[in-house]
């Protein structure tokens, strides 16, 4: 009798099933990063628009009179105003004393806000604040991110 190579049917399917099992371990940790790559963006997103915040008081007296993002657009050229599939400014306005801001940006796919807020004394807040089930590293608004 000749001795025929190859594999048994319970070797393939052994081996399919180790595979599915990597799969299934590897797929949901790609996907998590994924998410931490949106919210990274909106953070980025953010700082950015606070530089362009301080740029625009330092042209106007000390003052943040903008009261859109677009404002800070035109600083700063790499701000994203409209729904794209990109992370999004969605509110930049100067306080009504005109020595504070509010900057709100918006992940792609996660929904969190991340919020710079500078008040009137100078001292600047980092929130975050998420539509679904909390921030990464935390379970509510947060003043820290």
């Amino acid at each position: 009798m000749r001795d025929e190579g190859g594999f048994t049917l319970i070797e393939l399917l052994v081996v399919i099933l180790i595979i599915g099992i990597l799969a299934a371990i590897a797929i949901p940790a790609l996907l998590s990063q994924k998410n931490k790559a949106y919210d990274s963006s909106a953070k980025t997103l953010a700082q950015t628009a606070q530089t362009a915040a301080e740029t625009y008081s330092t042209e106007n007296s000390g003052l943040y009179t903008f009261t859109t993002p677009s404002q800070l657009q035109t600083i700063e050229p790499s701000i994203n105003t409209s729904k794209t599939n990109e992370a999004q400014l969605t509110e930049a306005k100067g306080e009504e004393s005109n020595k504070g801001y509010k900057i709100v940006a918006k992940a792609q796919t996660t929904d969190d806000e991340y919020i710079i807020i500078r008040k009137e004394s100078g001292t600047v807040e980092h929130k975050c604040k998420s539509a679904s089930n909390g921030c990464p590293g935390h379970t509510s608004e947060s003043t820290s991110w």
